[in-house]
């Protein structure tokens, strides 16, 4: 039986995406379920930049779907599942680029590393994933690099007169992180959104990781993301409690990743201004405040 959208679901897409991407999504829905004979199971009801179904194919078995924009984003997050080929990721099934389409792997049971209570084993659970992880990529020029992305947001800022206390912010960030870049040179395949959503119990009770963005640089730039998304879906941080946090998570990482302290804690503020910055870009409003402790605490 064909897939239909429940009314409260086609409300959500229309308002999150507008009524082309609704309609393509719906199209799609039928012409890749046909290709690659799937009967969708669910539709996830998470508004990011996809649709995401989980769905079981015929021909690749258990299996999720992912609809979004024709973008650089899926081109890179295909070819690097493709370099990797499983190990600690999910598998790249099959893929349409051209129209943002890609059929992945399901990890099951597929819990999220959110969901440990433990903070101690959330962090040997990423350790022990970002050891040995990155990769040197065969066609590299395929992927924007980190300090690329620094940069053209730093430029995107730089044209904003509303924010220019966060702009001064990022304009010190990209200098760090060019300076990091002389000493931590390494150009490896980075995931670029390594945090705890997109890392999921498989068999065996083996994490596996999901929705790489695709990005080359050192892997030092891959750790921030994972310790500041720790404090995800928290309306308020105090100073105290932020610093006392990422200082437990710093000096967890600087033993079991041979990282030094101060070179984490630089790495943590350029990542926080440049999602503030990219907040910004998305019309969402910025928490100048985070960028602020992060800046404190690298003096």
């Amino acid at each position: 039986m064909a897939f239909r959208f429940s009314q409260n679901e086609t409300n959500n897409i229309l308002k999150h995406f507008g009524q082309v991407f609704y309609d393509r999504v719906v199209n799609c829905l039928e012409v890749y379920s046909i290709k690659w004979k799937l009967d969708i199971e669910e539709f996830i009801d998470y508004y990011s930049v996809n649709c995401i179904f989980i769905c079981r194919s015929e021909i690749y078995g258990p299996a999720v779907l992912k609809i979004g924009n024709p973008s650089n984003e899926v081109c890179t997050e295909v070819n690097l599942l493709k370099e990797y080929n499983g190990s600690c990721f999910c598998r790249v099934f099959d893929w349409d680029v051209d129209n943002g389409v890609i059929l992945e792997e399901r990890i099951n049971p597929g819990i999220r590393l959110r969901e440990e209570q433990s903070l101690e084993k959330r962090l040997s659970v990423f350790s022990n994933l970002f050891n040995g992880l990155h990769i040197q990529s065969y066609k590299s020029e395929l992927y924007p690099t980190y300090y690329g992305w620094v940069s053209r947001i730093s430029e995107y800022m730089s044209k904003r007169e509303d924010y220019k206390e966060l702009y001064k912010l990022m304009l010190k960030a990209k200098d760090m992180c060019a300076s990091l870049s002389v000493d931590f040179s390494r150009k490896m395949l980075l995931h670029g959104d390594l945090h705890h959503d997109n890392i999921l119990l498989g068999v065996n009770d083996k994490y596996r990781i999901i929705d790489p963005k695709g990005v080359v640089g050192d892997p030092i730039f891959d750790i921030p993301r994972f310790i500041l998304n720790e404090f995800y879906g928290k309306d308020y941080v105090s100073y105290d409690f932020y610093s006392k946090h990422i200082e437990k998570l710093i000096c967890y990482f600087q033993k079991s990743l041979n990282v030094p302290i101060d070179i984490i804690k630089k790495c943590i503020f350029i990542e926080m201004t440049m999602a503030n910055c990219w907040n910004v870009e998305s019309n969402e409003e910025p928490e100048i405040h985070y960028v602020l402790y992060s800046e404190t605490m690298i003096n």
